[in-house]
């Protein structure tokens, strides 16, 4: 895809050079021509020659100038997101702060303090410790996010900016393109879907899933081109009837084929456990009217009944955006009908202002926000961002499961009793619905009626439910309640309640603590405290006081400290031996060795397959360290893969197998089929006699005419796996022959 573009980029010389950077320059100045007010020319001219000037001597690892870099970073947010000069210029100097000389001031003086500010919030934190797993990712994010909430351009502008990464990782490093590719899958794709750019969400799962599951990729993308010219085709015959009649409508529209995108295909496959011929809305359609404001919804309804009368809608896929907008300012009808052939087609219809919001979310929200009233629903999630945000405390990779999981899931409408409208993330609880009207009905939640029906705390909500929330004096929050609940607010509140609990008894460990450390002679300091609370391993002193209150530790290797002055220090040979493991490995990552797992290095690296997605010789894996137990192995698909990549991408080390025939491993297979006579023999008589492979077990039920089987085989790597498959599937009756993947039960060994 980029390749093509980036290849000749190696060998330009610096007049070429010169040329190109000015040609990219001029074609940013035209698309930001009809943005341009007196003055503003000057102002990007100045951004782009310090940023030029700074990042002169750098290069892209592609060999190409960086200064294209920022460039394409300011074209991105002028095209695709539509947004104007200001931020131009802080997409210029994105980088500057961070990598040259340029310091804020510099940024401050030149172009004033809302710039500044904006580049501030874009440059990225280099200096967090990682202590206890606080990730420099995830606190990096935590600043995007704060500044956020003042100037929405900041996340944008991240958004182009790692789009642009994206689309130019090709000439990265493998361990890079998974680190970047899972983190973007993480959240900054969830968070463009949230700011209503779907074009860019879609670029970025497309791009990192051809990093991440490049075969996959490949397949899907090479069924689409091989179907292309049918699906046109049906596609046209679709519209022919419809345009007749929005044309006797006296309509003003346009039609068009909408393409699905190769992640959002795969997402339906995996979901659904259909091939790619049975994802079901591979056509879709979208009709775009251009009606003045006040007729907007009608003419959406009307469109939509005469497309209906045409072609049967199937009756639980109308999603009304039009009566009730999501947050992210998304308006816009949805059906799926019944097209020709049997085939189900899915439509939208929606208007040009209605289609301008889709195609560039925020940017668009705010040109229309002086006619609208309904602005309030951003400014209220940027409110409850900010609120969590204030709550600095928590941990950053909690931190970025809870953002996830609370602002960047579609919402539900809930009403309380009294009709208002509480907008919560989809698979929020009773207890989330509690914390959102107040943190003191929240913690004193006993229950609630939904709907006038009596339903537990942990009840899950539907858009639409009526809740009335029951309380007691008695109620407190307890651990079990963070299960129940996803919103950040509700996390954070039961936590601080957990903690004051754990603070109250904590108190009885320090005085323990204190009367120990005055019998050895010591002071009661904070660095005594911390030498304890390392020995014994534990992430903070609140964790010390509270083990020693409900006695799981009893301090009695205290004697083995020394003293010095009224100082103490941890005997040192205690320490395990893992950490220097740990720093051999990650030394190796560094030096850019191939970690072979199954080497003559393999003595010397503890390492084990994760339990999660049971890799296999030949598949595609990553090792990641882990304290204590060395270096974990995944397979690049594994479902946690994101998570771990997201937030502790620099303990990823580059591993790749080695060919060793003599181990094998075991794996699981699902197989179902057509419940045949014989059909157990044919299966068995396969695998241990024509393969000769091992089978560890194999357990069959039959129900209604359908077999199920699940096969746990020994193989000794992915191409024996992948021939067994084919062999597997050409038998007589067999439907489908699956690798288990985690969700998977029965893989618990």
């Amino acid at each position: 895809m980029d390749t093509v573009a980036a290849t000749p980029k190696y060998n330009l010389n610096d007049e070429q050079e010169k040329k190109l950077i000015l040609r990219e320059y001029r074609a940013l100045l035209r698309s930001l021509k009809p943005k341009l007010k007196p003055g503003d020319k000057e102002l990007v001219r100045q951004a782009f020659e310090m940023s030029a000037d700074a990042h002169k001597t750098m290069r892209r690892k592609s060999g190409e100038p960086y200064i294209l870099h920022p460039l394409a970073v300011a074209q991105i947010c002028v095209e695709e997101i539509g947004l104007g000069v200001r931020s131009t210029i802080c997409a210029l100097m994105h980088d500057t702060v961070e990598d040259t000389d340029i310091t804020l001031d510099d940024v401050q003086r030149e172009f004033g303090v809302e710039i500044s500010r904006i580049v501030d919030g874009l440059t990225k934190i280099s200096n967090v410790i990682d202590v206890n797993g606080a990730s420099q990712q995830a606190e990096n994010f935590k600043k995007i996010l704060l500044t956020l909430t003042d100037d929405p351009r900041v996340i944008l502008i991240k958004l182009a900016d790692r789009l642009h990464n994206m689309r130019t990782l090709e000439s990265m490093k493998r361990e890079k393109q998974l680190k970047v590719s899972s983190e973007t899958v993480y959240v900054y794709a969830p968070l463009a879907h949230r700011m209503g750019l779907y074009n860019i969400k879609t670029e970025m799962e497309d791009l990192a899933m051809k990093y991440m599951e490049p075969d996959t990729y490949k397949e899907i993308a090479r069924k689409l081109a091989e179907t292309r010219r049918e699906r046109t085709r049906y596609i046209n015959e679709f519209i022919r009837p419809l345009k007749d009649k929005l044309d006797k409508g006296g309509y003003n529209f346009e039609i068009q084929g909408r393409p699905k995108s190769i992640h959002s295909i795969w997402n339906k496959m995996k979901k659904k456990g259909v091939a790619f011929e049975e994802v079901y809305d591979l056509f879709a359609i979208r009709v775009i009217l251009d009606s003045p404001q006040e007729k907007e919804k009608q003419d959406c309804w009307s469109v939509y009944s005469m497309i209906t009368d045409e072609y049967t809608p199937s009756p639980e896929r109308l999603r009304d955006w039009l009566s009730n907008p999501k947050s992210n300012g998304y308006e816009a009808l949805h059906t799926t009908v019944m097209g020709p052939q049997g085939k189900w087609v899915e439509v939208q219809i929606r208007t040009l202002r209605m289609n301008e919001i889709a195609e560039k979310g925020l940017a668009a929200h705010w040109k229309y926000k002086e006619e609208t009233s309904d602005e309030s629903r951003f400014d209220k999630w940027f409110h409850q961002i900010r609120e969590m945000l204030s709550n600095q405390d928590t941990d950053s990779v909690d931190f970025l499961q809870d953002f996830k999981m609370s602002f960047l899931a579609e919402e539900i409408y809930v009403y309380t009793p009294k009709g208002d409208v509480k907008m919560l993330p989809v698979g929020s609880t009773a207890l989330d619905f509690a914390f959102s009207i107040h943190s003191a009905v929240g913690s004193q939640c006993i229950g609630a009626k939904v709907n006038h029906k009596l339903v537990p705390i942990s009840h899950k909500l539907r858009s639409g439910d009526q809740t009335e929330i029951i309380t007691s004096s008695k109620q407190k929050p307890n651990e079990d309640w963070l299960n129940f609940v996803i919103t950040a607010k509700a996390r954070t509140k039961i936590k601080d309640a957990l903690k004051e609990e754990k603070r109250k008894i904590a108190d009885d460990g320090k005085y323990v603590l204190q009367k120990k450390l005055e019998g050895l002679g010591a002071a009661y300091s904070q660095h005594n405290i911390d030498e304890v609370t390392n020995f014994y391993k534990f992430s903070s002193s609140l964790d010390l006081f509270y083990n020693i209150a409900v006695k799981s530790i009893d301090l009695k290797e205290l004697k083995d400290f020394q003293l010095l002055g009224d100082r103490i220090e941890a005997p040192r040979p205690v320490r395990p031996q893992v950490e220097v493991k740990s720093e051999n490995i990650s030394s190796l990552g560094k030096k850019d060795a191939e970690l072979i797992i199954f080497g003559e290095s393999s003595d010397k690296i503890v390492y084990n397959l994760a339990n999660c997605c049971k890799p296999i010789p030949g598949d595609d894996v990553f090792g990641f360290v882990t304290t204590g137990k060395g270096l974990t192995i995944h397979r690049t698909n594994c479902p946690n893969a994101a998570k771990l990549l997201s937030n502790y991408g620099h303990r990823v080390v580059k591993t790749k197998w080695a060919k060793n025939k003599e181990i094998s491993f075991l794996t699981g297979l699902k197989i179902t089929g057509i419940d045949d006579v014989g059909v157990i023999h044919k299966i068995t008589n396969l695998i241990s006699g024509e393969l000769k492979i091992n089978i560890s077990a194999l357990t069959v039920e039959a129900r209604e005419g359908i077999f199920m089987g699940n096969i746990k085989v020994f193989v000794h790597d992915k191409e024996e796996l992948e021939e067994l498959v084919d062999r597997l599937k050409k038998l007589g009756g067999i439907q489908s022959v699956d690798r288990y993947d985690t969700e998977q039960p029965g893989n618990a060994n």
